[in-house]
């Protein structure tokens, strides 16, 4: 490819991507495609309805509400007005905007949405700068029972989508809060040290402890501690290492244990508790949920439960489904509060897992039947055979390359993954029949044939149908082959 000042000098402008966007291939639309009507209609079994929001907001609104992080990372927009306005970060700011604006909508409000985000974060694994997230969220639900709910949506979107074995870890914010009342940490720094230990996973335990205290060097960039004191690390620490994996029961005895002395820890615990129990009455145990309690959630707005979910298969892509309760949000708006709670689908990181274990879709085409066009006298009769398919639901496409050779219209339909192409030239229409070809059982030899009558020969993989039977048999077929996969 060529140098930027060599497409300058030919006044070309070269081909480019900016750092954290990605274009997506068929293979992967198609996979990405199928996975979001698997979790829409997840979302409509359990009564959410979708609706859709502007990608720019004001600043003002986009403001205060993801914390320092987010905010640095925001995209601005100029608009023809000089307003300040930002592209969203997430879906749950303008969700918090829509409620506040549209108060005659009946509570709860149960709302899912598929659409992009954007953050000018740094690019990684996973991670880019623009990607799509599928929320469902309830607003104006006070009941624990909201984020049972959502937990176990979770599960049974992530079940419906069929990509292996997953862990759902689950906590709550108000812990934390207990956590901070417990290591006697001042309230202006319970922010900074949700946002370290939302790390944990990623930078591990030695540097969250450098973070919490005296700071530290990576690859070059100063990373400054809070400066906390020892014992209060130490008290943070007990408190990270209380873990079952096998009892979600156990966690929350210890936890009791921990904070017997803590004003308002029972009614906290007491919470996670009925969420846990409810959990274990529907059937959701700990092989798929468990009770963590390092889960903080980096954005500054949850204020309760917070759930994050990983690919057990490919744990480095981090969190591929998450979200948490924030009933002060629309506060920002409407001066009162808002119950809500919700959860958000990575779709395009979990597309990267999906790639990366093997699983994307290998199909190159939605077509399933190509209509090869070797006699322009016959174009109508091609045009007719298109359409009678298409009619019936098969869908399919007429061959319009140049080229009108066998050989090259048997290649493109194998290029594209299209299973079958139909033949129908002279001979075919004084017989009136139309000849099926199998690209599967017949690409080896379709890619040796030179000729139409050699390939004829061979009949690998040929079905010769009355042309009136047309629709029935590509059916029949198409029918055969999906229950052979």
């Amino acid at each position: 490819m060529q140098s930027v000042a060599e497409a300058v000098a030919s006044h070309r402008v070269l081909p480019r991507l900016s750092r954290g966007f990605h274009d997506l291939m068929p293979q992967q639309m198609l996979t990405r495609n199928r996975m979001i009507e698997t979790v829409r209609n997840m979302a409509e079994l359990y009564g959410f309805v979708p609706i859709n929001t502007p990608a720019i907001e004001y600043l003002d609104v986009l403001s205060d509400t993801g914390g320092d992080e987010i905010k640095e990372t925001t995209f601005r927009v100029i608009s023809p007005e000089d307003e300040g306005l930002g592209l969203r970060f997430d879906l749950t700011v303008s969700l918090a905007r829509f409620i506040a604006q549209n108060q005659n909508l009946p509570r709860p409000f149960r709302r899912y949405q598929v659409s992009p985000v954007w953050r000018a974060d740094k690019p990684d694994k996973g991670r880019f700068r623009e990607f799509a997230q599928f929320d469902l969220d309830s607003v104006g639900v006070e009941s624990e029972i909201g984020d049972t709910e959502v937990i176990a949506a979770m599960c049974d979107i992530l079940d419906a989508l069929g990509f292996g074995r997953y862990t759902v870890r689950f906590s709550n914010r108000a812990l934390l809060n207990l956590l901070t009342a417990y290591a006697d940490i001042p309230q202006a720094m319970i922010l900074d040290v949700f946002r370290i230990l939302d790390k944990l996973e990623k930078i591990r335990i030695d540097r969250v402890r450098l973070a919490l205290t005296t700071g530290y060097v990576h690859s070059g960039d100063e990373v400054r501690g809070l400066g906390l004191r020892s014992s209060q690390v130490e008290r943070i620490e007990t408190f990270l290492k209380i873990t079952s994996p096998s009892s979600r029961a156990e966690v929350i005895a210890q936890l009791r244990d921990l904070f017997r002395n803590v004003h308002r820890a029972a009614e906290e615990i007491d919470r996670v508790e009925r969420i846990s129990k409810n959990l274990h009455a529907l059937g959701y145990g700990e092989d798929r949920v468990k009770l963590d309690l390092s889960i903080a959630r980096g954005l500054a707005y949850y204020t309760g439960p917070v759930f994050e979910t990983t690919v057990n298969a490919a744990p480095q892509f981090g969190s591929v489904f998450s979200g948490g309760r924030y009933d002060n949000l629309v506060t920002r708006f409407l001066g009162q509060r808002v119950p809500a709670t919700g959860a958000s689908l990575g779709v395009d990181r979990l597309l990267d897992v999906l790639e990366h274990l093997g699983k994307l879709d290998t199909r190159k085409a939605t077509t399933r039947v190509l209509v090869a066009t070797m006699d322009p006298e016959l174009t109508q009769e091609y045009l007719d055979l298109t359409w009678a398919l298409r009619r019936a639901g098969v869908p399919t496409e007429l061959y319009l390359g140049e080229d009108r050779g066998l050989r090259k219209q048997l290649r493109y339909a194998d290029q594209c993954d299209i299973p079958f192409t139909l033949l129908f030239g002279a001979r075919e229409r004084s017989n009136d029949v139309v000849i099926i070809k199998n690209m599967a059982a017949g690409r080896k030899e379709a890619g040796a044939a030179r000729e139409r009558e050699e390939w004829l020969a061979a009949r690998a993989g040929q079905t010769q149908v009355p042309r009136s039977d047309l629709v029935q048999a590509v059916k029949r077929l198409l029918s055969e082959m999906e229950q052979a996969a």
